[in-house]
């Protein structure tokens, strides 16, 4: 049996209302083979469709803009942390 190949789970995930921005961590090899982590964000809003049922977009409303631009500074401040910590 084939064995399922895991992906990579996410670092750390920032809520405002059903809009969500999700911290990513990669492992990227640089020119001379050194590895170094790199950091993603990605962002999505969640509702009901007409069943009821939750569903994920990455479109929103106006009304979500201020809740992206704070899980977006939240995720980026993390970041920013992490970046610090690695550093020091």
């Amino acid at each position: 049996m084939a064995e399922k190949q895991k992906g990579n789970d996410p670092e750390k995930t920032f809520r405002a209302g059903a809009v969500s921005a999700t911290v990513w961590k990669n492992v990227n090899k640089n020119k001379e083979g050194k590895e170094f982590d790199n950091y993603t964000i990605s962002t999505k809003r969640g509702y009901k469709d007409k069943e009821g049922e939750w569903k994920d977009t990455n479109s929103y409303s106006a009304g979500d803009i201020g809740k992206l631009k704070l899980v977006i500074g939240q995720a980026y401040e993390y970041i920013v942390t992490l970046k610090k910590e690695e550093q020091a």
